[in-house]
């Protein structure tokens, strides 16, 4: 790895602001220094070579031997579903506390119900950037995002930020709609699996995270179409994402260059066995092998389906101290930017593993280009 000089926060001259989410007031009062200063976005000119191919062990195949696997779960005040198909809400599970085989349970648990919620985790948020590292290893190789704003010292951890001036997250302004569903990362060889994700600050309403069930998704197609798009592969790409930093937004910073990866269209989650649709809006350009116009019809019906089926998402609201954790191999989710006209900040952390490459749905389905 090589490293050129780091240049300066671009929310370095605003850190003296007060950064809870507050109305503005017209008068003027003294500022209390922002309690989560030391996690404000750093953009380094550090630059890193490709990824390498690792060998991943979900450690959800651990609990899956143990005589019960929701142990963990034995001291919660209440466990909750939020939907039928997609999410669960606890009370009463301190995750800071939680020992190696409560964590292992806990990716079980993730995987089967792609979504889990807790609630009044200020622990487990206040142990800080050296934990959150720990807590994400037990999960697998983290990840370094190539382009967004990091805590200083700390490029294992994704950051969005948005406040009334400034935002410093991949978006895109030209659009009626906030909405953009997604799987974090999909363009790399092997993209995350299970993630954590905390809100800092958060708007008093609003700022909310969608998420819905790729597993559900796909149920709701005909077998012989299901069929089809198990035969199928797609091309995903941070080329865009890149170029919108390159372009000076987000912090201008692009510190490993972008790839394209070819993944399953319909991918098998390697525990529980469930099979998902794998394609999102954000990050996937063309299915291998068809035409444009055949490629974007299918892609197209597939984004349409996901932005519509209301009845497999969920919806995840901020109460403070609240910890997320959802498995991108079978879930998407997006940011609801609903406050931005607002003098609110929303500020988050993300803890990122990766997971194995996408496994085919179809057996033997060769995902060379």
């Amino acid at each position: 790895m090589s490293t050129t000089a780091t240049v300066t926060s671009p929310v370095s001259e605003r850190e003296q602001l007060s950064l809870h989410a507050t109305a503005v007031s017209e008068e003027k009062k003294p500022e209390e220094e922002y309690r989560y200063k030391h996690l404000l976005p750093h953009f380094s000119e550090d630059h890193y070579p490709p990824l390498e191919p690792f060998e991943h062990v979900d450690p959800a195949f651990r609990a899956l031997k143990l005589a019960n696997p929701r142990a963990f779960l034995d001291s919660a005040r209440s466990v909750s579903e939020i939907t039928p198909h997609l999410g669960t809400e606890v009370r009463g599970v301190n995750l800071a506390r939680l020992d190696s085989s409560g964590r292992d349970q806990l990716a079980l648990e993730v995987a089967r119900r792609g979504l889990v919620v807790f609630r009044d985790q200020q622990e487990f948020i206040d142990n800080g950037p050296d934990f959150y590292l720990e807590w994400g290893r037990h999960f697998g190789r983290l990840h370094i995002h190539p382009t967004s704003g990091h805590p200083k010292g700390y490029p294992q951890l994704h950051l969005v930020y948005r406040d009334a001036s400034t935002s410093f997250n991949f978006e895109r302004d030209d659009s009626i709609t906030t909405i953009l569903w997604h799987s974090d990362v999909s363009y790399e060889l092997q993209p995350p699996g299970l993630t954590t994700f905390f809100l800092l600050t958060a708007p008093p309403s609003g700022g909310d995270t969608l998420f819905t069930s790729q597993v559900a998704a796909l149920k709701k197609l005909s077998s012989q179409f299901v069929a089809f798009l198990k035969t199928l592969k797609a091309v995903h790409s941070g080329v865009e994402q890149a170029n919108f930093s390159r372009a000076g937004r987000r912090g201008g910073t692009v510190r490993r260059e972008p790839v394209e990866n070819v993944h399953p269209v319909v991918r098998k989650h390697p525990v529980t066995g469930e099979e998902a649709l794998y394609v999102n809006r954000q990050f996937t350009r063309r299915i291998v092998g068809l035409k444009r116009e055949e490629s974007d019809a299918i892609l197209n019906l597939l984004y349409d389906h996901i932005d519509k089926s209301a009845d497999v998402q969920a919806r995840a609201k901020w109460e403070p101290y609240t910890v997320v954790l959802w498995d991108n191999r079978i879930t998407a989710h997006s940011a609801n930017v609903d406050f931005r006209h607002l003098p609110y900040a929303r500020h988050g952390a993300r803890i990122t593993p990766q997971a194995e490459r996408p496994i085919p749905a179809l057996e033997g389905l060769d995902l060379s280009a």
